[in-house]
């Protein structure tokens, strides 16, 4: 999660976080990993229920509304999806060699583990 986060950096998260709010666009979540159910994922969320996500070869996009039904994306798009009721789909902020929902799709909303809610820098990090 480079540049917002760097190794070392300890992280608070909130595990109760979303019982009485639900999970918004730009939160920082941790997440359970859907390939290994032991491990935890740092993400950011793009799109919550209800939202179309286009995926292109330029990045991630939210979209007003399908293409149409049956008909398929538009031109540069990989893919153009509506996020399902109870799912998220997640982020890393960077993109490369890292794993989230363009590989394993939305994700429910129940493998949140919690939202982020403060950053303590590492030591000699000399960030704030």
């Amino acid at each position: 999660m480079e540049p917002t986060f760097r190794p070392g950096d300890r992280l608070l998260v909130d595990p109760g976080a979303y019982r009485t709010d639900p999970v918004a666009r730009d939160d920082l979540v941790v997440i359970e990993d859907p390939a290994r159910a032991e491990r935890r994922l740092l993400k950011r969320v793009v799109g919550i229920a209800g939202d179309f996500v286009r995926v292109s070869r330029e990045g991630i996009e939210r979209v007003a509304r399908p293409t149409g039904e049956g008909s398929p994306p538009p031109d540069g798009a990989l893919e153009e999806l509506e996020v399902p009721a109870g799912h998220v789909f997640v982020l890393s902020d960077r993109r490369q060699n890292t794993r989230d929902s363009r590989q394993f799709g939305s994700l429910p909303v129940s493998m949140v583990v919690g939202r982020v809610w403060r950053r303590i820098p590492a030591a000699g990090s000399g960030r704030p």
